[in-house]
C-alpha cells in the first residue's frame, strides 16, 4: 500500500533499527517486501515467475561452484547505513567476514534480478549501490537474461557499465569461479 498524500511535505525519517523494532512488535510483517532508502520506506515490486525461476537456477549454479573462502546470502536485509537498507537477490562476501559484519565495504558482488523492477534496479538502486561503494553490481533482466555489469563505483554512479547478452559468459572480478552463462542455465 502506497500513498502520495505527503508529496512536497516534510516526512519522518526512520532508521534500520526502528524498522527492526517495528517488525519485532508486529507492526510490520516479517515478510513484507520493503526497502529503506534515506529513511523512507519504499515498497518493492512483487516478484514474477521468471524472477523466481532465474533465482532458483542461479542458487544451484553458484552453490555448486562456490570457493571455500566465499559465501553468499540471498534476499538479505543488506544494511548500508543507519537509514538505508536494500534487499538484493544475492550478496557475495568473504567467509571470514561473516554475515554479521557484511557491509558495503566488504561485499564482493551484489546481484539484482529484475523483471518488473528493471528501471528501478538499473537506475535508482544502482546509484545507491555506487554511492555506498559496492565494487561490482549485476542487474540481470529476468526476461531477456541480459546482464548489466556495473563496476568502478563513485558517489556519482558507476564509471563502467557493460551489457552482456544471455549467451556471453560473465565473470565476477573478485570471484572468477562463479562465472555463468545465463542462457545455459536450466530454468525450472
Amino acid at each position: 500500500m502506497t500513498t502520495t498524500a505527503a508529496e512536497g511535505l516534510p516526512r519522518r525519517r526512520f532508521t534500520v533499527a526502528e524498522l527492526e523494532q517495528m517488525t519485532a512488535a508486529g507492526i510490520l510483517d516479517e515478510d513484507e517486501r520493503i526497502e529503506l532508502i534515506g529513511g523512507e520506506i519504499v515498497p518493492m515490486s512483487p516478484k514474477g515467475n521468471r524472477h523466481e525461476m532465474l533465482k532458483a537456477a542461479l542458487n544451484l549454479h553458484w552453490a555448486s561452484r562456490l570457493p571455500a573462502d566465499l559465501l553468499f546470502v540471498t534476499e538479505t536485509t543488506f544494511r548500508l547505513s543507519v537509514d538505508t537498507y536494500l534487499e538484493p537477490d544475492f550478496v557475495f562476501y568473504a567467509r571470514d567476514v561473516g554475515i554479521r559484519r557484511l557491509s558495503a565495504e566488504n561485499a564482493l558482488l551484489v546481484v539484482e534480478l529484475a523483471d518488473s523492477s528493471l528501471g528501478y534496479d538499473f537506475g535508482r538502486k544502482a546509484g545507491l549501490y555506487a554511492g555506498f561503494g559496492i565494487r561490482e553490481l549485476w542487474v540481470i533482466d529476468a526476461v531477456s537474461l541480459q546482464t548489466h555489469i556495473h563496476r568502478d563505483p563513485t558517489p556519482q554512479g558507476y564509471q563502467a557499465v557493460l551489457t552482456a547478452p544471455s549467451d556471453r559468459r560473465i565473470v565476477p572480478q573478485t570471484a572468477p569461479d562463479l562465472a555463468v552463462t545465463l542462457a545455459a542455465l536450466e530454468l525450472l
